[in-house]
């Protein structure tokens, strides 16, 4: 199927669903997908965005602006999940944790709005890796629009440039929580440092990039192959910058930036 028949199959599911709240991240996708909603339905068209430690806070105010600057209806929810016990311990199934408890609250909100259904902005690049946050939307029978229509990210990407969204070459930014080797406490403290240093590499012009943290004190950090000699050119300044967050030890990645890269912790479990 080609691009523009995916966009008219997605439009075409959008219209079938009549009403719907969109969980807006302000991401590639979920601008993308709210966009049509909203193009489509209208004020049906809802977007609600989680306010929450594991979510930089730049993007709440960019999924605010997005929102005002285009004329959709949007609702902020609180969704600390570090009041949570089982998630701060951060087992294997933490995403599974956070989805559920995030989407039950997103569905309350969707029917005191009088929405019919709940869309999230998965798409088809999502289907691979380890990915238990898919378990809670599916058993929760949250819609997943881009991925039924067959709609890959770059393609996402491309049909927003041609839209004219100022998300189309916005870098990804999973859940802050993804940062941590499962099993070790996820804590506002550390969160916080994560954070900070991504931050730092964003302003410092990487465009694609992870900060994990390892312990209580070890930044590992990954950046795209490409970049990894501005890295190096910029290490003493970024060293003191990240040992002033709270960081003891920091170290490039030599395998450059990859989705789920923690999620290779647990092949390794499974071998022992």
């Amino acid at each position: 199927m080609n691009l523009n028949k995916k966009l008219e199959a997605l439009k075409d599911y959008l219209k079938d669903l009549g009403s719907v709240a969109v969980a807006f991240s302000s991401g590639v996708d979920s601008t993308f997908l709210l966009t049509v909603a909203h193009q489509l339905l209208g004020d049906k068209a809802l977007a609600i965005t989680a306010c929450s430690p594991v979510f930089p806070a730049r993007e709440k105010g960019e999924a605010s602006a997005f929102c005002q600057e285009y004329g959709i209806r949007q609702v902020t929810l609180d969704a600390n999940m570090l009041s949570e016990p089982a998630f701060c311990a951060n087992p294997p199934d933490r995403c599974y944790i956070c989805k559920k408890q995030l989407f039950k609250k997103i569905i309350d909100i969707a029917r005191e709005n009088g929405l019919k259904y709940v869309c999230e902005g998965s798409n088809m690049d999502d289907t691979g890796d380890y990915r238990p946050g898919m378990r809670a939307v599916a058993e929760l029978g949250i819609k997943s629009p881009l991925r039924e229509c067959g709609l890959y990210k770059e393609e996402i990407r491309q049909l927003s440039k041609e839209m004219g969204l100022p998300t189309w070459a916005k870098p990804s930014f999973a859940c802050l929580a993804s940062r941590f080797v499962y099993g070790e406490v996820i804590t506002p403290e550390k969160l916080a440092m994560v954070e900070k240093a991504e931050q730092l590499l964003l302003d410092m012009g990487f465009t694609q990039f992870r900060v994990r943290i390892h312990g209580e004190n070890l930044a590992r950090i990954e950046v795209l192959q490409e970049e990894l000699q501005k890295l190096m050119e910029c290490r003493v300044y970024v060293e003191e910058q990240l040992k002033e967050l709270g960081f003891a030890y920091i170290a490039a990645d030599l395998a450059g930036y990859r989705t789920g890269s923690m999620n290779e912790t647990l092949a390794v479990r499974k071998k022992e």
